[in-house]
């Protein structure tokens, strides 16, 4: 499959290329003659008068690897070094805040970023956690140049060196977010967009802000997320010229195996053996990432591989990589990457889905479903060499199907789920945040911080910086007011005098804990360690007993001993294994791509990129859609219960989950259909048409939700701010009501 590529190189863009290159200070201009580049890439080209006067914001979108940082940063470090050569009294401070999702993308940016500023005399910190404190404090007491910093260390500086960071902030000149995709419609992306704002009213002036991401679905919204009621006067750059053709394969598995674990290693059927041997064959000599959605995958695959290696007296080429991972191990996965002498494979999370320098791979592998059209572009962008198409592989199991298959089963969804992502891909659709979140988590953490940097702060400065002027702009005065009563209930904060607020003796404990300074939430975790070495974590749900058996880190360990109070186990090498329990959920999946799954189901075209497997299951999941009729119904009775099939997305679903709940009816969701127990077809339909006629509230709706606690601070607010908050997350009543229609409509 390919995406549109373009070669021009007509004397217009040639003539382009030479008046930007014209408007580059003559240092950086010698530095780019240095790399002996022939031309500038699209994406600088078109950048360079954009960001160089620094009169506006501005949103850099193209793929991996085509040139993005020096796009951002050639204009930035030439506006850097015209101005310290007419100024006549430089004052100190950081000229430039960069801010970066990951600590190793900022180690990455350091060493590609000091040459660079080395040829205008400009130095680079970097500062997170790994930092070491001296490095850090000579920084912020001698601050200039760059700046690479996570936002969890913009936090960590506001709360605990507030007028030594505010006296840093007073020379920057731009403000630039990398990967901002991976901010967007997250609890994290709110405190990013807040500190943004914090940062301009510290120096107290507009500051530009530059974008970087691989990824954007909509550049408006974008936009709007990168500036906050002003998103119309972004500039957004996404050059159709840096286009990537992509080679692409789903090859689908039949796990006969599904309902009584993985079986014999010489079963011929759809297990994770059958997968691994076929990676294990594809990938060795190559270097490949191969992606898998969840943790325990990333282990048990790296385990098979592993095995695999040993039994055929190979080399192993296979390592692993994920959050739970110490640094050490995910640090060695990358070096063996890097490392052009030896052929590599690192089965991972989205742990490498982001920039992290790894060397372009020679294919990507990715072990179900991907859990995005964003994340499948992500990802694939890490594949293809010096114009090369990027090679996609897509391993998708689907179960043998019984009589006690549910039904949504046999619809083969998984795989039309991937079909109609890649479809979505290629029409270069990806997923929009949900910008509607109030977010009430990371308020609690951003008032307390701002609270902190100030000892105090008045109840209406506090709302003009967050709501009123600041990210939080959805949060009513009322819904604020009954805010601060909930976190001074909580001994959050306190009041004092007229309208100040003041931190409370439990505010004081929350902030000084190192775990404050991130908005999303850490799980409660047991230290392994083995020789003497920390290997990673796991959270206390996943039990660990002496002398069970563990799989992780790729690697077979047996529990010697556990050390409840300090939460420690030490491991052994060990022969046999189990892969542990990691927790988190899925992704929520939107609604266009359900709606183009139904799409799939109801066409007769059969992509070419199947392998023979995959269009047999293609053409049996379309065989039992025709069986059950859902071009025609949505409701199909079976046995005691009806099953409701819903072609939207997951919040729409949930959200009629719980409108059937509150009627009296016991729904449980599975994938596309809501099975409805002891409900006749007849009677969902009265309870539907029912459901149309409403006007149901969000916060009453959620109030019959028992479990709201969804963000790290939830547990600070009161059931009704609760129950808002949630309805703002997961619920979507006005996408429910249309669904609900259209289904009684239809019927």
């Amino acid at each position: 499959m390919i995406l549109p590529t373009s070669n021009s190189n007509d004397d217009e863009e040639n003539a382009q290329q030479a008046e930007s290159f014209d408007l580059l200070h003559e240092d950086i201009q010698r530095w780019v003659w240095k790399q002996d580049w022939t031309t500038l890439r699209p994406i600088q080209e078109q950048a360079i008068p954009q960001i160089i006067d620094g009169e506006s914001d501005v949103i850099l979108s193209a793929p991996t690897a085509s040139g993005k940082t020096e796009a951002a940063f050639l204009p930035i470090l030439s506006a850097l070094a015209t101005q310290r050569e007419t100024s006549q009294n430089p004052s100190s401070g950081f000229d430039v805040v960069y801010i970066s999702p990951l600590k190793a993308l900022i180690n990455d940016q350091f060493e590609r970023l000091q040459e660079m500023c080395d040829a205008c005399d400009l130095p680079v910190h970097r500062r997170h956690g790994d930092v070491a404190s001296s490095k850090k404090r000579q920084a912020l007491e001698e601050p200039d140049g760059v700046l690479l910093i996570t936002p969890e260390s913009v936090e960590a500086l506001f709360l605990r060196q507030p007028s030594e960071f505010h006296q840093a902030l007073q020379n920057v000149s731009y403000v630039v977010v990398d990967e901002v995709h991976s901010f967007i419609g997250t609890p994290r992306g709110k405190q990013l967009q807040s500190l943004l704002h914090r940062i301009e009213n510290a120096k107290g002036e507009w500051i530009p802000r530059v974008a970087l991401s691989a990824t954007i679905g909509d550049l408006a919204m974008t936009a709007d997320f990168l500036r906050p009621n002003g998103g119309d006067e972004v500039e957004t750059i996404d050059p159709e010229g840096d286009r990537q053709a992509i080679k692409l394969l789903v090859k689908g598995f039949l796990n006969q195996n599904s309902d009584s674990g993985e079986g014999d290693d010489d079963e011929d059927s759809g297990t994770a053996v059958d997968i691994a041997e076929h990676v294990f064959s594809t990938f060795r000599g190559q270097d490949n990432l191969l992606f898998a959605n969840r943790r325990s995958d990333v282990e048990l695959y790296t385990d098979l591989l592993t095995r695999l290696s040993e039994e055929k007296n190979v080399p192993n080429e296979f390592s692993a990589h994920h959050g739970s991972l110490s640094k050490e191990i995910r640090e060695e996965s990358e070096r063996a990457l890097r490392d052009t002498s030896t052929p590599a494979t690192v089965v991972c999370t989205s742990t490498l889905e982001l920039g992290i320098d790894i060397g372009r791979m020679t294919s990507i592998g990715q072990l179900g479903s991907p859990p995005s059209v964003s994340s499948m572009r992500q990802r694939l962008g890490r594949s293809g060499r010096k114009g090369d198409p990027a090679v996609f592989r897509v391993y998708v199991q689907e179960p043998e199907i019984g009589d006690s298959t549910p039904l949504q089963d046999t619809l083969r969804p998984e795989l039309v789920q991937t079909i109609a992502m890649v479809n979505l891909l290629l029409d270069n659709w990806y997923e929009p945040p949900n910008l509607d979140a109030l977010e009430l988590s990371t308020l609690v953490q951003q008032l307390l911080s701002l609270i902190a940097e100030f000892g105090g702060v008045q109840a209406d400065t506090a709302y003009q910086t967050l709501c009123q002027t600041g990210p939080f702009d959805n949060i009513s005065t009322d819904v604020f007011k009954s805010f601060l009563r909930a976190l001074a209930a909580e001994d959050l904060i306190n009041q004092a005098g007229d309208n100040d607020l003041i931190m409370g003796l439990n505010g004081e404990k929350l902030i000084r804990h190192y775990d404050f300074y991130a908005a999303f939430w850490n799980p409660d975790e047991y230290r392994l360690v083995a020789d003497e070495q920390t290997i990673g974590t796991l959270p206390v749900t996943s039990p660990l007993i002496e002398g069970n058996f563990l799989i992780f880190g790729g690697q077979r360990w047996e529990v010697k001993s556990v050390d409840n109070e300090k939460q420690i186990a030490f491991l052994k090498p060990a022969p046999g294994g189990k892969v542990p329990r990691f927790g988190g959920e899925g992704a929520l999946l939107h609604s266009r791509i359900r709606k183009e799954m139904y799409s799939i189901y109801t066409d007769r075209d059969v992509p070419r990129y199947l392998d023979s497997e995959g269009k047999d299951l293609l053409e049996e999941g379309r065989m039992h859609f025709e069986r059950l009729d859902l071009q025609s119904r949505n409701v199909v009775p079976k046995g005691e219960q009806t099953v409701l099939f819903i072609w939207a997305g997951d919040r729409i679903i949930n959200t009629l989950n719980v409108l059937l709940t509150q009627r009296g009816h016991q729904a449980s969701k599975a994938g596309m259909t809501l099975e409805i127990q002891d409900c006749r077809p007849e009677e969902l339909f009265d309870v539907l048409e029912e459901i149309v006629g409403s006007e149901p509230q969000p916060a009453n709706l959620a109030n019959s939700v028992k479990n709201k606690i969804i963000d790290k601070h939830d547990r600070y607010l009161t059931e009704g701010l609760l129950s808002s908050n949630y309805a703002s997350k997961r619920l979507d009543i006005q996408g429910a009501l249309r669904e609900a229609e259209a289904i009684v409509t239809d019927s």
